[in-house]
């Protein structure tokens, strides 16, 4: 990857180092940082301003177990199966391949039965747990809203690479439509963390005081992310 650097310098890191990753450049940054993104399977590596080649590359070399360690944590990535159980919306259900079913894709007795040919099982559970995230976060978010007397305008439901939500200036919310696979106080952390960025758009002390307010336990939602995230991003 051919990088050009804020000094204007230009150099080439992959041809440092044993294996791909991706550089970003920032203008706020003060020191080199690493971190893995999960969807892409690469460690990415943002450099600061006036950060010369032989820095980021001895950096970068420095952190390669590091990088390998957590690369080998990563989930196999998988599509959804037949026979396999996943957790959504807080309900534990098994996934059923039923081709002559009328409905579609629906839920009873603690299954999911999903119509159609085969070929198509896990793009339609997919689909599913899309069109049932925009419905029940759209609700949560505009029901922990009007505690803040507060309005959200559009809710999207996205697949983006490393962020589980977002809000926008406008009050647009984004959510990742995995995050209907975690246990119900961890939906709930993440749709207050979000509508609360509608009052305080940073992370100030008054930003956390009010996702705590909306949160049933914001402390669990937060830590259960930080160490399960990852098993959420193995579903394509």
């Amino acid at each position: 990857m051919k990088i050009t650097l804020l000094t204007g310098k230009t150099f080439d890191i992959e041809k440092e180092v044993s294996f791909p990753i991706e550089v970003v450049l920032s203008k706020r940054a003060k020191l080199l940082g690493l971190r893995i993104d999960a969807k892409k399977r690469v460690p990415v590596l943002t450099v600061p301003k006036y950060c010369s080649k032989k820095q980021a590359v001895n950096f970068v070399k420095a952190q390669e177990k590091w990088i390998e360690e957590h690369l080998q944590k990563l989930p196999t990535r998988k599509p959804f199966e037949e026979g396999e159980k996943i957790s959504f919306n807080g309900c534990e259900l098994e996934l059923r391949h039923c081709q002559n079913l009328r409905a579609g894709v629906q839920i009873e007795n603690g299954y999911l039965l999903v119509s159609g040919e085969k070929t198509f099982f896990a793009r339609r559970v997919r689909d599913f747990i899309k069109e049932q995230a925009q419905k029940i976060l759209y609700q949560m978010s505009i029901e922990k809203a009007a505690k803040l007397q507060c309005k959200v305008k559009r809710v999207i439901i996205k697949d983006t690479k490393s962020r589980w939500g977002s809000c926008s200036s406008l009050n647009n919310i984004n959510y990742n439509w995995r995050i209907m696979l975690a246990p119900p106080l961890v939906i709930d952390y993440l749709t207050a963390h979000e509508v609360a960025h509608l009052k305080h758009q940073d992370h100030s002390p008054e930003f956390w005081k009010c996702v705590d307010e909306l949160a049933k336990d914001a402390a669990y939602g937060r830590q259960w992310l930080k160490k399960n995230a990852e098993s959420l991003n193995r579903y394509i």
